[in-house]
């Protein structure tokens, strides 16, 4: 591994495993506070780790802390194939660091779930049920959710210097706003690394299929549908000046 390499790897573990360990923290003392900190307050807290995180590492790393943006930066040909692996290995070695921390911490109570992402569980009134995992649900929520967020990113990467230097706040902005409105009923997770780790130390391993497969559909059909609506068209023929 290069000196280069080395340094971005660091860079995104230091990353992502603030990143853990500031929003499942938020959940995990929420528990323990008995509300305290409050749904917002966790939205509010990945945003914004989100958005300083970027500004903090974005030079040297490109600040992706979570392996379905690295996936679909490289798939749209904006990061080198090579060094997925080694990326998505920091990514993941960073999150079970802070998941482990937090399990230390809450010493090894594993009730709070760490802050593991788990879909929301419903009464069905009309079949006698209940409760219910939101499991379709869930699913397709990330899968929209890290549409929305991919497709944010590729924006922001094409965009004019001066949107460019917004990115940080724009793409915070995006995932508080996501995790304000699908938290309850997903988690609005988005990041494979960030579920992985605290389902893993917690044993919430039930429902992870959702977490690890939706967020990498999303970030690739984000790509496709970036390319389709951002590529010039071709003049025709009959479009040509007389």
């Amino acid at each position: 591994m290069s000196d280069s390499l080395l340094r971005r790897c660091a860079a995104e573990a230091f990353g992502t495993f603030f990143l853990v360990f500031a929003g499942t923290g938020a959940i995990v003392f929420n528990t323990l506070s008995n509300g305290a900190i409050t749904h917002v307050g966790i939205a509010l807290t990945f945003g914004l780790v989100v958005t300083i995180l970027i500004y903090a590492i974005g030079s040297v790393s490109g600040a992706h802390m979570n392996p379905a943006v690295t996936l679909g930066l490289t798939v749209a040909g904006q990061f080198r194939s090579r060094e997925l692996p080694a990326y998505w290995l920091s990514q993941l070695l960073a999150a079970f660091l802070a998941s482990g921390l937090h399990f230390v911490m809450s010493a090894s109570d594993v009730s709070t779930n760490l802050g593991a992402t788990l879909p929301a569980r419903v009464l069905n009134s009309r079949q006698g049920y209940g409760p219910i995992p939101m499991v379709w649900q869930s699913f397709v929520l990330e899968i929209i959710l890290t549409l929305v967020l991919m497709y944010t990113v590729l924006s922001v990467c094409a965009a004019k210097p001066e949107v460019q230097s917004l990115g940080g706040i724009i793409v915070g902005c995006v995932i508080a706003l996501e995790a304000l409105f699908a938290g309850p009923i997903c988690g609005a997770s988005m990041n494979p690394a960030r579920s992985l780790a605290p389902a893993v130390v917690s044993g919430q391993l039930e429902h992870l299929w959702i977490y690890l497969s939706a967020p990498l559909i999303g970030a690739v059909l984000a790509v496709r549908l970036w390319n389709f609506i951002n590529t010039p068209e071709t003049p025709r023929k009959d479009d040509a000046p007389r």
